[in-house]
């Protein structure tokens, strides 16, 4: 009698979102997601990811109070304490990795480590606090890293057109603006798509 032919080796599992995760890109890109307390990068990291996202949230305590700036969230119970990681990976060989600065005056010491070789940006902004988007604007300004204007769209906020956020941000006339919700995944996306066109056009 013959012997039993071994079974074929499993094919590699893939992704929900079509990859295999032993594929190799062609291109890997390091994108951060920074902004104020609350303005929603861990969000935004979390619905566009296709790996469970890394995150480093803790409890807001008492501690805190006196510290962090928390007008406007004052229904917020948790901060990111270091940084929030992600991967999105494209058609075409195009992966993303994604770092979710923290948002606390407390933190900013971390951000230079965490925009090393980075190659642009998203600055997350609140429309009704934007002052507290100047912060990653001027840091990404000062060290001529590429970045957009993404701001997010809370429920029952007023709505500005992009004109006005523009003005109101004084950003240069190159820089993207653009209005989203984070929570939705493909207006997420529309964002690190708009961040990579606008960062190879910056490198030329």
């Amino acid at each position: 009698m013959a012997p039993a032919m071994p079974a074929p080796p499993a094919a590699p599992a893939a992704s929900p979102y079509g990859q295999q995760d032993v594929d190799v890109p062609l291109h890997t890109l390091k994108i951060l997601v920074a902004g104020g307390f609350g303005v929603g990068k861990t969000t935004l990291v979390g619905s566009v990811s296709e790996i469970r996202p890394l995150r480093t949230e803790e409890t807001l305590t008492d501690k805190s109070v006196g510290v962090d700036d928390i007008e406007g969230v004052e229904q917020k119970t948790t901060t990111t304490v270091a940084m929030d990681f992600g991967r999105l990976t494209f058609s075409g060989g195009v992966r993303l990795y994604l770092f979710g600065t923290p948002g606390q005056e407390r933190f900013w010491f971390m951000w230079d480590q965490i925009s090393y070789g980075a190659v642009g940006a998203i600055v997350l902004v609140d429309t009704r606090r934007l002052t507290t988007s100047f912060a990653s604007i001027d840091f990404f300004e000062q060290r001529r890293i590429p970045f957009v204007i993404a701001a997010n769209v809370f429920d029952g906020a007023r709505r500005y057109r992009v004109e006005e956020i523009r003005d109101a941000l004084d950003v240069d006339p190159d820089v993207p603006v653009l209005l989203c919700d984070v929570r939705q995944r493909e207006t997420a996306k529309g964002v690190l798509v708009a961040l990579v066109e606008h960062a190879l056009q910056s490198s030329r």
